[in-house]
Formats: C-alpha cells, structure tokens, sequence
C-alpha cells in the first residue's frame, strides 16, 4: 500500500448525523521509535506489546453543517478541554486529503481513560488511534467505495492504522494485538513506514498472556514532549548506528518470540530501554529523564531476578516510569515483590496492573 491508497475518492454526504464509539488500548515497546522523518515516518522500524486494561474510550458525534473548515468540540471525561484542541487541529488538517468529509460535519468529541490522567502513562497511543478508528466508522457510513466498509477489513484497519499515525506515531501499533510491528523491516513480511501490521510470525506459548506492570515514579508532565525528543535525532553523533541497531534487534527478537529465550528477550529488551534513554543523555540539548527512584526501582529487579531466578525485566518509554514485564506465572511472586520493595519508589504508592491485549473494539 501507498499513501495515495488511503484518499477516499468519493463519498455522499445524506447522512445528517450520527454516533461512533470505539475503545482502543496503549502499547509499549519493546524496540524502540526513537527519530522520524517527515509526515511521521519512522527512521527505524518498532515492535510493541498491545496492552489489555490501559485503554482510551471515545466517542464522536457529528452533525451536517453548511459552512467550511473544520469544527468540533472536544470533551475529556465529560468536562470541555481546550488543551486538547491545538493537537486534533493539527491532526484534522494532516489527514484532511484522506478524509475529505472532515469539513462537512460538526464532531463531538467525547473521551476518557480507564487510567487515572496524569498519571505519567503517554495517552497518546489509545487516545488518537481511538479518534482515528472512530473517523473510519464515519468514513465506512458516508464511502461509495466497498473496501471501508467492514471494521475487520484488512484495509480498515491499515487506514486507521495510517490515520493514527499522523495524529502520534506510536498510536499506529494500537489498533490490534498482541505484536504489532510498525516501520519497514526486511525480516518482518509486509511491514511498512505508513501503518502498523499485526506480528503474525510463531510466537512461543512463554510469551502468552504476558504480564505489564507499571510503576508510576513520576505522574508529572513528560520532561521533554515525545516532537521534541524525537527533533533530537537529527544530527545527533550515534543516530545511524542507533537505527541500525533497532533493524538488527528487531531481527533478533523475531527469533526470539519464536524461541521462548526469555534470557534473550530480557537482554534484548532492557538494553533497548537504556538505549532509548542513552540516546536523551547523549543528544544536544541533553536531558535525563530517569529519576532516582526509577534507578532503584532497576536495581531492585536485577538483584531480585539474579535471587530468585525469575524472568522478570523491565523497559522504559521516554519518562521516569518503569514497566515490569514477565511470564503469566510468575505473576503472584511478582505481585509480592513489588509490594515488599518497590511500592515505596512509586509516587504515593501507585502502579497499575496490565497485560498483553488483543486490539481496538467498536462498542
């Protein structure tokens, strides 16, 4: 696919109104995005666990109007939000060439997360591809072209897919499950820059019902935006060997999924998440992003996992919290652990219990 394939050619515009409700989970991933180019291209190819219970509920409501340009009002958990405005803006006018009928209707935008905001958990990933898989429902009311229509279309969602992605990059690998592969990678079969694409190589049973949770170090504000962190990449000295070494360990941890190495996939995924965080210490202007207690946090689980013989690691996305990851049945003596000896890093105690998930629902 091209991106030309995306523009939707012709549509009619009867329908006065209508309401749309998708839900769509957050990813995290285990290789990491790190420097795009333009129209939110990834320079290096991504693959990422989808979650099961972090997700973004959103409905959209739209009525026919007569005049141009792009209206909507947007709603977080039932309160009108301005700050979300400048960022759908942007969003409607990237994807307008694909979704012409964006100017004919009024949107209402209703949305709300089943984890606490603010809570240092990027809602962008569930939150845009909510919008987006939303938009698609429209989309398939109002096109005269058959291949929108159905929700479990290839082409539905490699467009929601698409659409996700210029609204945040990393949104592109929620809208299914469990592994979704997004950036052009020569040992992943259709992979591609524009979309995500569901991991559909052998997965041993090790990495079934995989567990994630995540330790809140720091619910504040993201020290540095994602944009931001990202425009760091150009020019940075380690930049080419970093995207190269996302292309061979996404190489290496298809053998791996395959496998069951779960020592591998610890190696592969840590040294990621130290990679992802190397690269902010080593750019300019440069920033650390861990906190202390994220430290400590890493510490406590690389002496618990020599102790114990346990096959739990932990990854990092661009922020001070940390994300425990680990087989199904070691879920109880996890629990345990970070209760005994990790809570007490986590700010008032907090952290969230999550799993590998299976995608986006219309509801």
């Amino acid at each position: 696919m091209i991106a030309e394939d995306f523009i939707l050619k012709s549509y009619h515009t009867d329908l006065q109104n209508g309401t749309v409700k998708w839900v769509s989970p957050s990813n995290i991933a285990l290789v990491k995005y790190w420097g795009k180019k333009a129209d939110q291209i990834p320079e290096n190819p991504s693959i990422s666990f989808t979650l099961s219970n972090c997700k973004t509920v959103t409905e959209i409501s739209f009525t026919k109007k007569e005049d141009d340009g792009f209206q909507f009002d947007v709603y977080f958990e039932g309160k009108k939000n301005e700050a979300f405005r400048p960022k759908i803006q942007t969003f409607f006018e990237r994807i307008a060439v694909y979704m012409p009928f964006l100017k004919d209707y009024h949107f209402k935008i209703e949305t709300s997360n089943t984890f606490p905001h603010s809570s240092g958990i990027a809602s962008s990933a569930s939150g845009m591809s909510a919008i987006a898989l939303c938009l698609m429902s429209i989309e398939a009311q109002l096109s005269q072209e058959s291949n929108a229509l159905s929700s479990d279309s290839t082409y539905f969602k490699q467009k929601a897919s698409f659409l996700a992605r210029l609204g945040s990059g990393s949104a592109c690998r929620s809208i299914e499950g469990e592994l979704v592969v997004w950036g052009a990678n020569e040992c992943i079969k259709d992979s591609s820059d524009l979309y995500g694409v569901k991991f559909t190589e052998s997965v041993h049973p090790n990495f079934k019902n995989y567990q994630d949770t995540i330790l809140l170090v720091d619910k504040g504000e993201k020290q540095v935006s994602s944009t931001v962190g990202h425009q760091l990449m150009y020019g940075h000295p380690f930049a080419q060997e970093r995207f190269k070494q996302a292309h061979d360990n996404l190489a290496k941890l298809k053998t791996v999924l395959a496998s069951g190495d779960l020592e591998a996939f610890i190696t592969i995924v840590e040294s990621e998440a130290l990679t992802l965080h190397a690269m902010m210490m080593t750019s300019l202007p440069y920033f650390i992003l861990m906190k202390p207690n994220t430290l400590e946090i890493i510490n406590k689980i690389w002496a618990y996992r020599e102790a114990e013989h346990s096959k739990l690691c932990f990854t990092l996305d661009a922020g001070a919290n940390v994300h425990l990851l680990y087989p199904e049945q070691e879920k109880e003596n996890v629990l345990e652990f970070i209760k005994n000896e990790l809570v007490s890093y986590c700010q008032n105690e907090h952290y969230i219990c999550d799993e590998i998930g299976l995608g986006a629902n219309q509801i």
